[in-house]
């Protein structure tokens, strides 16, 4: 992988100038790049011996879609790509073509169906193509119970939200778990333990849900790890590890799980770092630094991280939780201190920042169809929830906001299908779980709701 960034946020114009012609280009010239044959970004027509591979694109809301033709690569991002004349690939006059699904999208993770994929081209394009994408709907869900010790793992109906306990739950895991992710594939969970400064890593049987331990883990961590995400597109773990102020980047072994330290990590944040997340398109990989409220920023390289010039950066006081939405276009910082919630777009605040929450905001999520963003308030027990302006990155309170939760929310995660709100109540050893109404995105509790947890719940994360 080539080394990006994204939010990069103080930029000198001529850079931004510069990035701002690229992402044009990349996202409104052809909905796609490819590579092979010498092409990076597909333009509008294909050279004078080629024809364009063209039709429509319908459904897709994950990152890194990537379909193959005879050899050359094309890569789609988000709801952006979608269109009725999008090209997918180009072929010679008079040649066959084969047009396949190479790599599914992921965050949230989907399945895409290539039809009138194959053929023979004249000397005119082949225009009736067509790519249909679906979201997986969620399957299992794993919450951390620092207070046990534990998982405990649900499987999940994905009609109507509700959880039921798997057989064999909850499963051990290290001394105070406190961040649980799972890898986009939905092949492994990652359990940050803080008091072992290590990461209990699971496989999870794609039947069941069940967890098993992967060989070798738990493996270790800096001092007091904080939060887990992973990059999908690096196969990376990044793991922020508060009392080295730093955060460990591992690669993630295909098949087995197993994790390895990229060379020259730990990487060095700012103070107590609490907070990681990964841009979801592979740009950057953001630090939310809980004593001196700041973010750091890092473009990535094969999971290597690099500070970004001018990093870290100011944002509210005591940011505990943050977000990208998934455009990879907007960043939000929970502010635990200042009961507020910062978005930024690019090197910018977006207009309205910070927007106000309920007290002791700890955790946020966007959901996967970029409408609406969720925030748990543990201070106030419940949850503010907002409208999204996918244009701009700004924020509206819903009406009916802030909702209410169970005692001390300490996470909230949306399903991949953006139908259902999970929040996990630390004080009530509990998952609240919240049907969102798709016309304005209010939640109301589902039948059933709270389903119980282990003691003292921290973290949720949602499989398909």
């Amino acid at each position: 992988m080539t080394s990006k960034s994204n939010f990069h946020f103080p930029l000198s114009g001529a850079y931004r100038l510069l990035a701002a012609l690229l992402a044009v280009g990349a996202l409104t010239g052809c909905h796609g790049g490819f590579i092979g044959d010498g092409c990076l970004l597909c333009g509008p027509s294909a050279p004078p011996d080629q024809a364009n591979l063209k039709g429509t694109l319908s459904g897709l809301v994950g990152s890194e879609l990537t379909l193959q033709n005879n050899g050359s690569q094309t890569f789609f991002d988000g709801p952006a790509s979608n269109g009725s004349a999008v090209v997918f690939g180009v072929a010679n006059f008079n040649t066959t073509y084969d047009l396949t699904v190479q790599t599914q999208p992921t965050n949230p993770s989907q399945t895409c169906v290539v039809a009138n994929g194959t053929g023979t081209v004249g000397t005119a394009d082949v225009t009736n193509i067509t790519v249909t994408c679906t979201t997986n709907p969620p399957r299992f869900a794993y919450v951390a119970n620092r207070g046990s010790n534990s998982v405990s793992a649900y499987s999940v109906d994905a009609t109507t939200g509700a959880l039921t306990a798997i057989a064999g739950s909850p499963i051990s895991a290290g001394n105070l778990p406190v961040a649980i992710a799972v890898d986009p594939m939905g092949s492994y969970a990652y359990v940050a333990n803080q008091m072992d400064a290590t990461i209990s890593a699971f496989t999870i049987n794609r039947t069941s849900g069940m967890l098993s331990v992967v060989n070798g883990s738990p493996f270790a961590t800096g001092s007091a790890p904080t939060s887990v995400a992973v990059d999908s597109v690096s196969a990376t773990l990044y793991v922020t590890n508060r009392g080295a102020n730093s955060v460990s980047a591992y690669a993630i072994t295909p098949v087995s799980g197993v994790l390895t330290p990229i060379t020259g990590s730990p990487f060095t944040t700012g103070a107590s770092p609490a907070a990681v997340t990964v841009n979801p398109l592979g740009f950057g990989v953001y630090v939310a630094n809980q004593a001196d409220g700041t973010v750091s920023e890092f473009s990535t390289n094969a999971g290597a991280l690099t500070i970004a010039t001018g990093s870290p950066f100011a944002v509210g006081m005591d940011p505990r939780a943050l977000s990208s939405d998934p455009s990879g276009q907007y960043l939000y910082i929970a502010n635990g201190t200042s009961n507020t919630l910062s978005a930024f777009s690019g090197s910018s605040a977006v207009t309205g920042s910070p927007y106000a929450t309920g007290s002791t905001p700890i955790s946020v999520a966007v959901d996967p169809l970029d409408n609406y963003v969720y925030v748990a308030n543990q201070g106030s027990n419940n949850i503010s929830a907002f409208a999204l302006n996918a244009a701009t990155g700004a924020l509206t309170v819903l009406s009916g906001s802030p909702f209410v939760a169970g005692t001390q929310p300490s996470s909230v995660a949306v399903d991949p299908t953006g139908m259902f709100v999970y929040v996990v109540n630390a004080g009530a050893d509990s998952v609240s779980v919240y049907a969102i109404k798709a016309t304005n995105g209010a939640l109301t509790p589902i039948a059933g709701s709270p389903f119980v947890t282990g003691t003292q719940p921290t973290a949720i994360a949602i499989s398909d």
